[in-house]
């Protein structure tokens, strides 16, 4: 059966516009297919007090449309043969492994930051909590699917995107910058109150972008391996230590130093650390994703 010449027009239409036009389109027709489904759950939600359940529900859904379409359109509009492969999602030994080590890297990286604040004075050693196992298993699954959720979205599909149109290098920083934005979406009272987190979110997103862009070991394939090992590596070891109870800050050291609301990345020493990180992944890092830019590949 042929497709409708309004739809391949405007297949057509999509393919040649730039980036920042795809993503608009992309996520307008995501939005028509949402809300109709979310707008009776936020109802029936706050209707009977259940308002906590119906975001997550509602958030969950959004993702499942999202991954749902993310191929389609990979397929339809940029006409790639495989395009999860495209987005780096590619199921082998090697991108489990290249996850593994970024895992462990960013573990240590927060591990090695408690150190430090430990070893100057300005944090404290605690007892662990008595469900420190239960924390640690709740936190990799946690991180796991934080770290999958956001690198599909942000080095995967937004990174494929920007680089059908831009250079390597408006590609790295624009991807940073709404990285880092998205982060901020809540009151201005406490956007400015956590302002300087701003910066290591952008680091980390260029980090991440690099990481995409980085040969596994042995010159396999870039995927999303080492950005999701990393992402969620980081976020397992804040868990760890922040919910786990090992650490209290002395308070013998400004917030600029140690972290805001202790969040060891949003101070100078996670600067430190997430530059370190970046500059490593640079130097391995390909000038794109180019393993599967080829619609041939």
């Amino acid at each position: 059966m042929n497709k409708p010449k309004s739809w391949a027009a405007f297949q057509r239409w999509t393919r040649n516009r730039e980036a920042s036009w795809r993503i608009l389109i992309f996520l307008g027709l995501l939005a028509i297919a949402w809300v109709p489904i979310a707008a009776p759950i936020y109802w029936l939600g706050y209707t009977f007090g259940y308002s906590n359940i119906t975001e997550i529900v509602a958030l969950a859904l959004l993702y499942l449309g999202f991954l749902w379409g993310l191929p389609r359109w990979g397929k339809h509009i940029h006409r790639w043969p495989q395009p999860l492969k495209q987005y780096g999602l590619v199921k082998n030994a090697a991108t489990a492994r290249n996850l593994g080590v970024a895992l462990v890297i960013g573990v240590l990286g927060v591990f090695a930051l408690f150190g430090i604040k430990t070893l100057m004075g300005w944090a404290t050693p605690s007892a662990p909590s008595p469900r420190i196992g239960r924390f640690v298993i709740e936190g990799l699954i946690m991180a796991l699917a934080v770290g999958f959720a956001e690198e599909t979205l942000f080095r995967g599909w937004v990174l494929a995107e920007l680089e059908q149109s831009y250079s390597a290098t408006i590609s790295l920083v624009v991807n940073a910058l709404l990285f880092a934005s998205t982060h901020f979406i809540k009151p201005w009272p406490e956007i400015v109150r956590t302002f300087p987190q701003f910066l290591g979110l952008v680091i980390l997103g260029m980090a991440l972008v690099w990481a995409r862009r980085s040969p596994g070991r042995f010159g396999t394939s870039s995927s999303l391996g080492y950005p999701i090992g990393l992402h969620a590596g980081l976020i397992w070891g804040y868990y760890i230590v922040n919910v786990g109870g090992l650490s209290e800050p002395t308070g013998r050291a400004p917030e600029w130093i140690t972290g805001i609301d202790s969040n060891p990345l949003a101070g100078l020493l996670g600067l430190i650390l997430l530059g370190i990180i970046a500059a490593q992944f640079a130097k391995i890092a390909k000038p794109k994703t180019q393993i599967f830019l080829d619609s041939k590949a």
